[in-house]
């Protein structure tokens, strides 16, 4: 069911998990390892691509489907100074600025995404690292903002920065056009009915369903 309203590491539960996280701390700082996960999504988008309808929507659930517990996967806290403070704010001075090659570059606060149309969707998250979880998400469908920003002509790709870093640098993640205006492609601020936790990716997550096991940056 979806609902139009207007309104990112693995944890476990499992006794010995810490051994666990402590081999895939350690692989994820493999290049190799890195480089056979790349591998893979690489594989999976391409198959995801050449199936069916490029536009079909990811399967919905319902509120008794929701997992439990929605693991965080990705950076659990950025840890820098300039998050912290924010977040101490409840994310109030915190902004999406949308730049690069638009006609229109566009900024918005916090309150401003919430005063937009909103969209809920209770979806499954399928892991590549070998984990599901079912979550319901609401958020600013991201083609609103794209829309009001006015891609040029010669945009092909989106590239989110986000507030954490890898090896030094701003993490990121890109996406293309088609990813980028599907109807599902949302940004989340709300995880089951609640504010975005910080480990879950607050103050704003990328939900891409159409993407199986994508990292929603």
């Amino acid at each position: 069911m979806t609902i139009i309203t207007r309104r990112k590491l693995i944890t476990s539960a499992a006794i010995g998990a810490g051994g666990l996280l402590s081999g895939c701390d350690a692989l994820n700082r493999s290049s190799t390892f890195q480089d056979v996960l790349a591998s893979a999504e690489t594989a999976n988008f391409a198959v995801q691509r050449a199936l069916g309808d490029r536009m079909a929507l990811a399967s919905e659930y319902t509120l008794a489907d929701r997992s439990p517990n929605f693991r965080a996967n990705g950076t659990r806290d950025p840890g820098t100074a300039d998050y912290a403070s924010s977040a101490a704010q409840g994310f109030a001075d915190w902004q999406l600025r949308l730049t690069g090659l638009f006609k229109k570059p566009q900024q918005f606060s916090m309150a401003a995404l919430l005063s937009m149309p909103q969209r809920t969707q209770i979806t499954r998250h399928d892991c590549v690292e070998g984990w599901s979880a079912i979550g319901q998400w609401t958020g600013v469908p991201l083609k609103i903002l794209l829309d009001l920003a006015q891609l040029q002509g010669s945009a092909q790709f989106l590239v989110f920065h986000c507030a954490d870093r890898l090896g030094g640098r701003p993490y990121y993640e890109s996406i293309d056009l088609l990813d980028g205006f599907h109807p599902q492609t949302i940004l989340a601020h709300r995880l089951n009915g609640e504010s975005l936790p910080i480990e879950n990716g607050a103050p704003l997550r990328l939900r891409v369903e159409r993407q199986l096991g994508y990292k929603h940056a």
